[in-house]
């Protein structure tokens, strides 16, 4: 199975919008703290889940980690609209992620 990435995630994202775009409100740095708080509550369902059925039932019980798994997706849509509104690339995140994951890796 070929590997999903975030440039993948962030063209699927540029047509759904494309499509909604009558519909939606824009993507653009105004908008981003609104797509930011739609992201939270769906990390709010996502927590709901594990919360009411517990993390290894949520992961096992096939309903469940169907449900779980399809806010996760969500979440990830929400983000990568977030950074579409605010401009930032691909590149951009993998640099920044690369160097907190060396922070955090020689920070204990």
């Amino acid at each position: 199975m070929a590997e999903f990435g975030m440039s993948e995630m962030q063209e699927m994202q540029r047509a759904l919008q494309a499509r909604y775009q009558d519909q939606w409100e824009p993507i653009c740095p105004e908008t981003g703290q609104n797509k930011m708080l739609w992201m939270i509550g769906e990390v709010g369902e996502v927590i709901d889940i594990v919360k009411k059925h517990g993390g290894s039932r949520a992961s096992t019980d096939a309903e469940l980690r169907k449900a779980l798994i399809e806010e996760l997706a969500d979440v990830l849509m929400y983000y990568n609209d977030v950074m579409l509104c605010y401009g930032i690339s691909v590149d951009e995140l993998k640099q920044t992620y690369r160097k907190k994951f060396e922070i955090n890796m020689s920070r204990w």
